[in-house]
């Protein structure tokens, strides 16, 4: 099977997220977009982070039980930190030797890819597919491993979320109304 790695923080999953995995299960050749939540990203700053157990339950709220196209992954819980992708799609090629694995991320990520850890054997070894986000245009030669998708975009993030929270202001629709719920019963991002 071919299976698409959605790598992030998801702090906290939102719409936009699940559109553009969605999206790429849908209209590309993967067949299955697996959500892989970061405990913690190298190259980003660790403050603010909600828990990586509490990140991963709003990630699993927020995918319908009948979507077998979508699913939430914890693999990199197991794995030393911080997370490095070539570290996991290493690991997950030994555990599943009968999928194929791409890489699938936005047009800023890869503008940092000559930053993470060996990153010209992720690209020779697997295979990645970009969506282009505003303010983030293309090269205008991408290495042969990289195809492009022109998946929907919204443009809300994570942190225009937390700093509603914080401000006191409604998330509804902007993420599942499961993720809704359980983030303001448990009073997540209120700090």
């Amino acid at each position: 099977m071919n299976i698409g790695l959605y790598f992030g923080s998801f702090n906290p999953i939102h719409h936009g997220h699940l559109i553009i995995a969605n999206h790429v299960a849908n209209h590309t050749f993967i067949e299955q977009v697996w959500l892989v939540v970061s405990p913690q990203n190298p190259l980003k700053a660790s403050t603010g982070l909600l828990n990586e157990f509490q990140r991963l339950h709003l990630a699993r709220l927020a995918i319908a039980p009948d979507d077998s196209s979508l699913k939430v992954s914890d693999v990199e819980f197991g794995l030393p930190k911080p997370s490095y992708t070539i570290d996991t799609l290493t690991y997950l090629s030994e555990k599943y030797p009968q999928h194929q694995f791409t890489v699938v991320m936005g047009s800023d990520s890869l503008e940092n890819l000559p930053k993470w850890k060996n990153h010209a054997l992720l690209l020779e070894r697997y295979g990645i597919l970009v969506y282009v986000r505003p303010q983030h245009p293309l090269p205008a030669l991408l290495p042969q491993q990289v195809q492009v998708v022109q998946a929907p975009l919204l443009d809300i993030s994570a942190t225009y979320i937390r700093q509603s929270i914080q401000q006191k202001k409604s998330i509804h629709y902007l993420v599942p109304e499961p993720v809704r719920i359980e983030i303001e019963q448990s009073g997540y991002y209120i700090k």
